[in-house]
């Protein structure tokens, strides 16, 4: 089992174990994980700019728990305040917290596996 620590970018050893220590599937999966959520980037933006908060909380807790399973801890704490925000209607929270999320798939894309 993993870390707990909220604040790590990936947890290596989540990742370990959900591939069964296969490298090849510790970078396909963290690669597609990336892939994911940069998609899901302008989708949650447009959610924002229209205000439509149920379906940026609705996109954000899909991919919250792809990043919560995969091991990348930073982003899927930053993707839970983000569908908490939503749900409490604060837009303006939201922005930075996409903001942040950016920043995190950054922080994920430069980990070497």
């Amino acid at each position: 089992m993993g870390t707990s620590d909220t604040t790590l970018v990936l947890d290596r050893v989540q990742l370990r174990d959900v591939t069964l220590e296969d490298e090849d599937l510790m970078r396909e999966l963290l690669s597609a994980l990336i892939t994911d959520t940069e998609r899901q980037l302008p989708l949650l933006d447009l959610a924002i700019q229209q205000t439509d908060l149920k379906l940026c909380a609705t996109l954000a807790h899909y991919s919250k728990g792809a990043c919560a399973n995969v091991g990348a801890r930073a982003a899927a704490t930053v993707l839970a305040e983000l569908e908490r925000c939503a749900r409490n209607g604060a837009a303006d929270e939201c922005g930075r917290q996409l903001a942040a999320l950016a920043l995190e798939v950054d922080r994920l894309r430069a980990e070497k596996i």
